[in-house]
């Protein structure tokens, strides 16, 4: 993410200005469309933080800046932004719901206390929907959902709650019931206060009338009352000696026990609206402030000490000794690298010098700023539980900890997808290389999963990430943003190598260099390990034979191997490689030794071991009208999917698919052809699988 610069720093602040129990950071997730940004553009416009309502299909959305969102009318990077709301504080980060940037929605959560889940009315629970769904569930994130696009041709308010209870095993239940459906739907139905909500039809739903129940509704909004009121009594002490007494319970106890059960994750209440009709959204942002966490009520922060190992924990209080975590890292072409954190106790001002235990480096704060959008506003400091951006930071990269040095603690990092698919990509001129390798290192930076690599055999750079779109934006950022000419590949998919037995190798390095004798050996152990674990290094051999100095250069050697393979030259994954005896002489071994020893010993260890490729395969989720079905069907079949649902909703019909993705690049011009246009799909990311045999002979052929 790059930030304009509207705005300038202005506007300096000192001291706590919120309560931290008026503090609420709160994301914004969703699948793509569901209408995350055209609800988080509302509850601005409602807060008094805008005075006109941006439109994402104008490409007029606050939050979606960047010159890409604007043109495709979708969310790439998260955007944090401050509103105020009943006197509470309420930071918000905007998510992405498109797959190829799931990235922004995990590094979000992992610093959010409280998130809103957006459905949409029609499409319900989709792929990304559950994709987000479950990092939330990853990090313990007490959530509420909101049911948008109650307006539209198709929305189904009680389908919509059945599939979130059952597909994303959720204790979620209706707070509200809408009024209405399709195009005439007006207002919700409170189920707390049993009163019904409707947006007034000037000032853009910016007044709120409250009356009684419709006649013709009564009776199904007091058995959802009934039903609620049973539930919350079974999960609530509290509630339910109220309920035992009185058969109902006072609006007062009901908010507390509510709060209580979505802070403790045992409840998900489900409102509903229409974020582009401006309907149910001044709800959604009560129910925020109501029933969200603050950072006071979440579980206390755990680190470990960064040279003891033992787990620490920090308070959200500013009497704390400073702890923040990076969960972001952003170019700006003024103030150049800002660094987004969260603040977990303690307090950040200005100028102060703050310590990286990744580094074990101290480095000086410039400058602190609060985001809104691609607008900052800079303070002189920030306290526990807010979330800011920093400037000065050189050395600082995503999941990394600062803290103070004399009370250090390290927080632990987040783990990322690999890459599914991968392009080659040139300079177009010499002229170009330098700028191009500088550009490609300010992405990297920038985001995890765009990695870069130079193929050691060809010497040509080779850019991965995590989808056709994702790379399409790289590219277009190269461009655009960093004025940088560059010729691309077509996109290929990001095969891997794992092995499937256990295999040893060794390796005796004994040769004579600039007339030095250089000598070592290695002996390797690979083992698989479990899939989707990555790879993981381990000494089983004395010091005597391998001192601690030289124990980098063979971990070095070993990870070199890993980034090429034995098969062709794709990265090894999923391995365990474990060294187990080695061969030393005080006068002759060396680095250099140590390290080409290692080298080959993995690669002979990998080579005994019935090495394989694996393969990215995808969740492909199709929606067709059924007179189409028969035909997508066997399409999907042909392309080596494996169907693992298929499902009505109402006149259409729902596939979903395990497919590789070798087999569906370019899918949509297929899906429109077979289906006359008419019908749609997404794709994700599942796992990897190993390859056929047929397959797996035509990657030998390829690099024989």
């Amino acid at each position: 993410m790059s930030v304009s610069s509207k705005k300038k720093l202005n506007n300096p602040t000192v001291g706590r200005t919120t309560a931290i129990e008026d503090v609420r950071n709160i994301g914004i997730i969703a699948h793509i469309d569901a209408g995350k940004t055209t609800t988080t553009e509302r509850m601005l416009y409602y807060a008094g933080n805008v005075y006109k309502i941006g439109e994402v299909h104008d490409g007029t959305a606050v939050m979606d800046w960047m010159i890409q969102e604007k043109e495709r009318g979708i969310t790439i990077t998260s955007a944090a932004t401050t509103c105020f709301w009943q006197n509470r504080q309420v930071n918000i980060i905007d998510t992405p719901g498109h797959v190829d940037f799931t990235v922004e929605v995990e590094r979000s959560l992992r610093v959010l206390d409280g998130a809103v889940g957006v459905f949409c009315g029609v499409g319900g629970v989709q792929p990304q929907s559950e994709t987000v769904w479950f990092q939330a569930d990853k990090y313990s994130v007490p959530r509420i959902v909101f049911v948008n696009k109650m307006d539209r041709l198709g929305a189904d308010f009680s389908v919509v709650v059945k599939e979130i209870r059952e597909k994303l095993k959720s204790n979620a239940l209706p707070v509200q019931l809408p009024i209405g459906k399709e195009d005439n739907f007006e207002g919700v139905i409170d189920l707390i206060e049993m009163r019904a909500i409707r947006s007034s039809k000037v000032a853009l739903g910016k007044d709120i009338e409250y009356n009684e129940i419709p006649a013709d509704l009564l009776e199904a909004a007091e058995l959802a009352r009934m039903e609620l009121l049973e539930n919350l009594a079974e999960l609530d002490e509290k509630i339910c000696d109220v309920y035992l007494e009185t058969s109902d319970v006072p609006v007062s106890v009901l908010k507390a026990g509510i709060r209580r059960l979505v802070v403790s994750n045992q409840f998900i209440p489900v409102f509903c609206g229409s974020s582009l009709k401006n309907k149910g959204v001044q709800p959604l942002l009560d129910a925020v402030v109501a029933y969200l966490p603050s950072p006071v009520e979440v579980p206390v922060v755990e680190g470990i000490h960064p040279k003891s190992g033992e787990v620490m924990r920090r308070e959200a209080s500013d009497s704390e000794p400073l702890s923040a975590y990076a969960f972001k890292v952003a170019r700006d072409p003024f103030v150049g690298r800002l660094v987004f954190i969260r603040i977990y106790s303690g307090s950040l001002k200005q100028g102060q010098n703050v310590y990286n235990p990744r580094t074990g480096k101290r480095e000086r704060i410039s400058k602190i700023v609060k985001m809104h959008a691609d607008n900052r506003t800079e303070v002189n400091a920030v306290f526990a539980g807010e979330i800011a951006a920093v400037v000065g930071v050189k050395e600082v990269t995503t999941g990394d900890t600062l803290c103070v040095e004399n009370a250090p603690i390290e927080f632990e990092r987040i783990s990322f997808p690999e890459p599914v698919i991968f392009m080659a990509i040139e300079p177009r001129s010499s002229a170009d290389k330098d700028k191009l390798d500088a550009s490609l290192q300010e992405l990297v930076m920038e985001d995890p999963t765009c990695l870069v690599k130079v193929d050691p055999e060809t010497g040509q750079t080779v850019l991965s990430g995590m989808g056709e779109l994702h790379l399409e934006i790289l590219k277009d950022r190269l461009e655009r943003e960093f004025n940088t000419r560059a010729n691309t590949g077509k996109p290929m998919v990001a095969y891997y190598e794992t092995v499937t037995k256990v295999g040893i190798g060794s390796n005796t390095f004994d040769r004579e260099i600039g007339g030095t004798r250089h000598f070592a050996g290695i002996t390797v152990k690979v083992e698989p390990a479990p899939r989707g674990t990555g790879n993981n290094i381990e000494f089983k051999v004395s010091r005597s034979k391998i001192p601690e100095e030289l124990r980098g250069s063979v971990e070095q050697g070993i990870r070199d191997a890993m980034t090429t393979g034995v098969l062709g030259r794709y990265q090894v994954t999923d391995v365990t490689a474990t060294v187990t005896d080695a061969l030393y002489e005080d006068e002759f071994s060396s680095e250099i030794a140590f390290r080409t020893a290692s080298v080959m010993a993995f690669k002979d260890a990998v080579s005994a071991a019935s090495p394989e490729f694996l393969e990215p395969i995808m969740q492909l989720e199709i929606v067709t009208p059924a007179d189409y079905m028969g035909d997508i069907l066997g399409d999907v079949n042909s392309r080596r999917g494996k169907v693992t649902n298929m499902d009505a909703k109402g006149d259409l019909q729902i596939l979903r698919a395990k497919v590789p993705l070798a087999r569906v690049f370019g899918y949509s011009t297929a899906v429109r052809s077979l289906s006359s246009g008419r019908a749609s799909y997404t794709m994700e990311p599942e796992h990897f699988e190993i390859v056929p045999e047929r397959e797996k002979q035509e990657l030998l052929n390829k690099w024989s």
